[in-house]
């Protein structure tokens, strides 16, 4: 029995599912080092390395017959159907296929089994944006954007190449995701060509004749900190989790340690995700495919092409976005290049269609739990409130050039954290709890408060307030544009000021070419202004000076005479 770890609360499937997930080091290793000429062998090997876990450690035989149907699908679909349909058809009926699988895992009611639907999902990801890749590859090069340049496939890959592409070890059974481009640019090693104009000194280092830089290093240090995240899940687990928060043991303590502790629920499931991501990712940076070039700052190789999470953007984020972008990237990722672009007719801009289909295209990937929906509604409300509260309040802790910070932003940071880790620990426990009637339970036992909190925040919005505080940020713009006619006016006022004999005229620099002074008196006046403003915040009865004394004073700045 391992220290700190009660085996008893660890399922045998998730232990196995972790096994399989560092037996993929050693094997990544052995991918690796077949010859680069030599791909076929490559696939050869990830296929039979696939199977073997799925059939060797899981008896998933049922999840070949899944594997197959999905993907033979998806490769016939994008041969023989051709027009703006093909990618849709594919859509349909793989979101189809694998609602199946989700309904079925549901009612059987074992959720913490390893089945095939989560392989699914990633399956999924990987030939829904494989169809479109194939339809980018079917159009002229001036009607893509860029993303889609990047990923088309003009024509279609190898079966071997292909099963190789769906089959791919390191991120069979939990991600990440990938397009079929970055497999294709892996094992012809394409991706691994120095740019022209590199120093060789700065080329990532290589074994023998491998073109696949090094990689055992990043792979390593990515695979202990992925443990490190198991461990801890393993250990805060024991202390939050459903069980306790459903219990009448939860209800002895006040709101705020209720709160917390909700949050800490969150924060260990998280735990768990952070640790399979982490190892996934290790194993795919041991077999090259995580490479990302070289940093032009540090000339150092790259290997974050794959990162699936930002464990540390995640707990310090202090805003909706900052909170969802670093969580899940790739399948982020996906859903905006595969689903919230390509509802958006071209030349216009995404709107609440492309965000309707997007939140329904992710509602439905996920499964049918009703805790998925209840997280997934409330979080589109809370992304809304955050927008609000970014464009109406935030500038208000701004200069009103909205360029710096005042002494007062520090405190809405504070306050933007606090409440945003907060409600998001109330908007993910259904995501955990998955029933209803448990998350609504648990939901009443903290009464509602992020339900509450928003509904306020949009009733605010949608009233009157929202037209003072557009009032008061107009009038703060205005206050800036008025200062900055005023000092672009100053100089202009100066001269009036002087004596017709004593009027400023341009000197003329040595070479011939006159200089303009407009910067130099604006900077003089603006010092003497300001030395004037602190004699009389210190009692001093003094006044701006005028005429001769002030082109005195201008001369005294400038050092020179006007």
């Amino acid at each position: 029995m391992l220290p700190y770890i009660n085996i008893r609360t660890t399922s045998i499937f998730r232990m196995k599912l972790i096994f399989s997930f560092l037996l993929s080091y050693p094997l990544a290793g052995l991918l690796k080092r077949i010859p680069d000429v030599k791909p076929y062998q490559k696939n050869i090997f990830i296929i039979l390395v696939s199977l073997f876990y799925l059939v060797g450690l899981f008896d998933l035989w049922t999840g070949i017959r899944t594997i197959f149907i999905s993907s033979a699908g998806a490769y016939i679909i994008a041969s023989y159907i051709d027009g703006p349909f093909m990618p849709w058809i594919g859509f349909v009926f793989l979101m189809g296929h694998m609602s199946i699988n989700h309904v079925y895992r549901q009612f059987a009611a074992t959720p913490d089994k390893v089945d095939i639907t989560g392989a699914q999902m990633v399956l999924v990801m990987k030939l829904t944006g494989f169809c479109w890749n194939v339809y980018d590859g079917r159009l002229p090069q001036h009607d893509l954007a860029d993303f889609q340049k990047k990923r088309a496939l003009p024509q279609l890959p190898s079966l071997l190449d292909f099963a190789g592409y769906v089959l791919f070890f390191p991120s069979l059974f939990a991600g990440p995701s990938f397009d079929f481009v970055d497999y294709q640019r892996w094992i012809t090693t394409t991706m691994f060509e120095i740019p022209k104009g590199t120093d060789p000194q700065h080329a990532p280092r290589t074994r023998k004749q491998r073109k696949i830089p090094r990689s055992g290093t990043p792979a390593a240090l990515k695979a202990l900190t992925g443990l490190v995240w198991i461990f801890l899940f393993l250990k805060f687990s024991a202390w939050y989790n459903t069980s306790f928060v459903l219990s009448p043991d939860f209800l002895i303590y006040y709101l705020p340690r209720r709160i917390w502790i909700l949050g800490m629920l969150g924060f260990s499931t998280r735990m768990k995700y952070y640790g399979v991501w982490y190892l996934t990712e290790g194993a795919c940076i041991l077999s090259g495919l995580g490479y990302k070039g070289i940093d032009p700052k540090t000339g150092r190789a790259q290997w974050n092409r794959l990162e699936n999470v930002n464990p540390w953007g995640i707990e310090t984020a202090q805003n909706t976005r900052a909170y969802l972008e670093n969580w899940n990237k790739n399948t982020n990722n996906w859903l905006r290049n595969y689903m919230y672009l390509r509802v958006t007719p071209k030349g216009k801009k995404p709107g609440f269609r492309a965000s309707l289909a997007t939140f329904t295209t992710s509602a439905f990937w996920h499964g049918f739990y009703p805790g998925y929906y209840l997280s997934f509604v409330l979080a589109a409300f809370l992304q809304t409130v955050a927008k609000n509260f970014r464009r109406y309040v935030r500038p208000f802790f701004l200069t009103p050039d909205g360029q710096r910070p005042t002494q007062y932003k520090v405190y809405y940071d504070t306050l933007s954290f606090v409440t945003t880790q907060t409600a998001f620990c109330f908007t993910t426990a259904p995501f955990v709890l998955l029933s209803l009637q448990s998350s609504l339970l648990v939901w009443s036992r903290v009464y509602f408060y992020a339900v509450i909190g928003t509904a306020a925040s949009m009733a605010f919005f949608a009233s009157p307030a929202k037209q003072w505080l557009v009032r008061q940020l107009n009038a703060r713009q205005e206050g800036v544009k008025l200062q900055r006619q005023q000092q672009q006016q100053l100089p202009q006022k100066i001269q009036n000021l002087l004596p017709q004999d004593q009027k400023f005229e341009d000197p003329v620099l040595g070479g011939g070419l006159p200089s303009d002074p407009g910067k130099e008196l604006d900077d003089a006046v603006r010092e003497i202004k300001e030395e004037v403003e602190v004699m009389r915040k210190r009692g001093a009865s003094v006044t701006m000076p005028r005429g001769k004394d002030m082109k005195a004073a201008v001369e005294n700045k400038l050092g020179r005479k006007l």
